[in-house]
């Protein structure tokens, strides 16, 4: 039975997509709060039974500037990005066809966590691990990343969730992440942008072409520009004063 949330290995991973995918789902809760509509699950396979977050595409509210019945498919894009970057941030999450009587949707493995503990109360300061996250979501176009996304399990790992309004050609990045602005991003992290620009570019690895599934070309293509944007400038942006650059609520 999986229950311990710590640094997952390829073998771990694997098991939980595959759960995920195949298991039998039912319903256990419902989050109040939020625009989308958003489930806890129990998943049972046949040796392994976990909690997920199921995202139902029909529950999705329409949005002007994201083509509808696209958000599911952007959770699972993030966590692919993740998984190129080797950075490890989004738990495993997969999108399946007809999980529950709302029909198809993104499932992610629920991470155990104390929502007291958040960016803006992380119970461990690494400054290479929000600089990284920081990366990430420039890299994704993330549009909503509040403290509360930001999550740490019981090793003091952190997770990062809610990617769904991500990965829009038009930039429209908004975060509480705005600490480095200003300073140069390290080269190992630079070496890191340069390898998922190269990968995504190649379009070679069974990743990137399900990446390509989930996202239109112009989406994918827009990531490589901004990895080439960020390696170009060498440093951290800061947030723009003509346009909103901060989530709200900020939590």
């Amino acid at each position: 039975m999986v229950t311990k949330n710590i640094k997952l290995n390829h073998i771990e991973t694997k098991t939980i997509i595959q759960t995920l995918q195949f298991g039998s789902l039912t319903l256990i809760g419902q989050a109040l709060r939020g625009s989308n509509s958003t489930f806890l699950t129990q998943i049972k396979g046949s040796d392994h039974s976990l909690k997920a977050i199921y995202k139902p595409s029909k529950g999705e509210r329409p949005l002007w500037d994201f083509p509808d019945f696209t958000l599911a498919q952007r959770e699972v894009a993030a966590f692919i990005v993740s998984t190129l970057l080797c950075w490890d941030f989004v738990p495993p999450t997969i999108f399946r066809i007809q999980p529950a009587v709302y029909g198809k949707g993104s499932l992610q493995y629920f991470i155990e966590h104390n929502p007291t503990n958040h960016y803006f109360q992380p119970p461990i300061v690494d400054q290479t691990i929000f600089m990284k996250i920081a990366i990430f979501d420039l890299l994704i176009n993330n549009a909503d990343r509040k403290s509360g996304h930001v999550i740490f399990d019981s090793m003091n790992k952190p997770w990062l969730i809610d990617h769904g309004l991500s990965f829009n050609m038009e930039f429209k990045h908004r975060s509480v992440i705005w600490d480095f602005a200003g300073n140069q991003i390290p080269n190992e992290l630079k070496n890191d942008i340069q390898k998922i620009v190269q990968v995504l570019e190649l379009n070679e690895l069974r990743l990137v072409r399900k990446l390509n599934m989930l996202l239109s070309k112009k989406e994918v293509f827009s990531i490589i520009e901004r990895g080439k944007y960020l390696l170009y400038q060498g440093e951290f942006p800061y947030p723009e004063p003509n346009r909103r650059s901060y989530p709200w609520p900020p939590i």
